[in-house]
């Protein structure tokens, strides 16, 4: 065969493995408002850095026929390139070819990658658009699965792991984002469930759409499964390009700075009024997280699961935090059992990564009631315990009003290693509000006007910040409007902190 019929019959074969599974299965693909594995791949890294591997992998499987129906790269494009002239390692499922399910040789593709990733310290983004096991296989595809599932395991806090569901995903393959560190889920075109409407029809007799029992909205806002929702995959990538644009490579780096064109000690006088006097009035955290960072940009994970936290990444001075915060707009900002789960992955997530936490802290206390004390709030408020003081990178809070109780305790106080904590004159540190306290201490027996004195005392000397101050459990008490340039110092100042908790093989922490 001539030099020039070898160059034609390559570039036959790549065009056909660039088909997937044809034109017709392509267009049905676009007609449900889902783009392909390759054009997802395009709209997610930077022009041109797409290299792929293994792109003519075929299966190996003989039974019902399938041996004759074979596609080179088997229904999963991977490879690496570029997120920002970063290195990321991709692997994008394809549904036009088998319904984007698993094969043995789809699972050696995407382990190939994923072992590719841990040896070079980068991140793996997983597209996820599959139907699942690929039945002709049997058992061999669900050794894929977990084989994948134990990398997943392994690579994780190690390197950042990120999925996009971008179809349907039953089964199997739900188990591998699950372990990954954040979940983007597509309205109206994804969907993510152990076993779907069919057969839990035929076992439970439920009636269920696929929509209500594994859709965007409801693993973004009822389960907490999923962690971001966009519109359509062009979005979603550009959500994730975002997201990356916060996290390091992998455990042994800093995350990336940005240059800073927001002055670092700008102040903003509108803080000085954004809290309330009557302690009982909502206003809305966001309102100062977003006065406070760079650009006023605050990427938000989790906005629509557990409102009465508030968790995301964010800038000051060009480097990447994580915020958490309570908000007093939902819930009075109370925690409760799906706050504190949001929280303490969210605590862990960050730890992992080198990235410094600030906590907004206006907390009245743990949500009361029988619903929370039977599903476990003990243990769950524990384990956003258990983060925050396990964490080890800067850690800064600022409480802005209410601090109550054991939820005090566990906003990232001084008592569980925070670096810094700051106090607004606005700030309440007590271990009940003075109402209930002033109840159990004189318990009843004072007159409603010795009862309102007896208030007022409380307040001022136990529900103040300045009690708090003279203990050395707060470091300053700060005016608002100098939040920004109170936490970039307070981050210059910890940027080279070295701490490490005593050696062992891992904590347990109460799942």
């Amino acid at each position: 065969m001539s030099l020039e019929k070898k160059y034609q019959l390559f570039e036959e074969k790549q065009k056909i493995a660039e088909l997937g599974g044809g034109e017709a299965r392509i267009e049905r693909q676009h007609k449900a408002g889902r783009k392909t594995a390759r054009e997802r791949i395009k709209d997610l890294l930077d022009p041109e850095s797409f290299m792929e591997l293994d792109k003519f992998m075929t299966h190996r499987a003989k039974d019902f026929g399938i041996d004759k129906n074979k596609i080179p790269g088997d229904g999963v494009v991977s490879g690496y390139g570029k997120i920002d002239g970063r290195l990321v390692y991709v692997f994008a499922q394809d549904f036009t070819v088998f319904g984007g399910t698993l094969s043995r040789t789809n699972a050696d593709k995407i382990i190939k990658v994923m072992n590719l990733a841990m040896k070079m310290g980068a991140p793996v983004i997983g597209l996820n658009d599959s139907g699942g096991a690929r039945i002709q296989e049997g058992v061999e595809s669900l050794a894929g699965y977990a084989d994948i599932f134990y990398l997943n395991t392994i690579a994780s806090g190690v390197i950042p792991q990120i999925s996009a569901i971008l179809g349907p995903c039953a089964g199997g393959a739900v188990y591998s984002p699950a372990i990954t560190d954040f979940i983007m889920m597509v309205k109206d075109t994804s969907y993510m469930f152990v076993t779907g409407p069919d057969v839990i029809k035929t076992v439970t007799h439920e009636e269920v759409t696929k929509e209500a029992l594994g859709g965007a909205m409801t693993h973004n806002s009822k389960s907490g499964v999923a962690h971001l929702i966009a519109d359509d995959d062009e979005k979603a990538m550009m959500m994730l390009r975002e997201l990356m644009s916060f996290l390091p490579s992998n455990n042994m780096e800093d995350p990336p700075i940005k240059p800073c064109t927001d002055d670092v000690n700008r102040e903003d006088e509108k803080l000085n009024t954004l809290v309330p006097d009557d302690p009982n009035k909502p206003y809305d955290m966001k309102d100062i997280i977003t006065t406070v960072v760079d650009e006023h940009n605050f990427f938000e994970v989790m906005p629509y699961y557990a409102q009465n936290l508030i968790i995301g990444f964010a800038r000051f001075g060009g480097r990447p935090v994580g915020i958490v915060a309570n908000q007093p707009a939902n819930l009075a900002g109370v925690l409760d059992i799906n706050s504190s789960i949001k929280g303490a992955r969210f605590v862990r997530f960050c730890d992992a990564f080198n990235i410094p936490l600030i906590t907004f802290v206006d907390v009245p206390g743990f949500l009361p009631g029988t619903t929370q004390e039977y599903g476990g709030i003990i243990k769950h408020g524990a384990k956003l315990l258990y983060a925050f003081a396990e964490a080890t990178v800067p850690k800064i809070t600022i409480i802005t009003r209410k601090a109550y109780g054991g939820a005090y305790d566990v906003m990232s106080s001084k008592h569980i290693g925070a670096d810094i904590n700051y106090a607004y004159q606005s700030a309440e540190i007590a271990v009940m509000g003075a109402d209930g306290a002033v109840s159990i201490i004189f318990r009843d027996k004072l007159t409603e006007e010795d009862r309102a004195k007896a208030v007022e005392d409380y307040k001022e000397n136990f529900a103040s910040p300045y009690k708090a101050a003279e203990m050395g459990y707060i470091d300053e008490i700060i005016y608002p409007k100098q939040t920004r340039k109170k936490i970039v110092q307070a981050l210059e100042m910890t940027q080279n902190k070295t701490k490490s908790n005593p050696p062992k093989k891992h904590g347990n922490i109460p799942l």
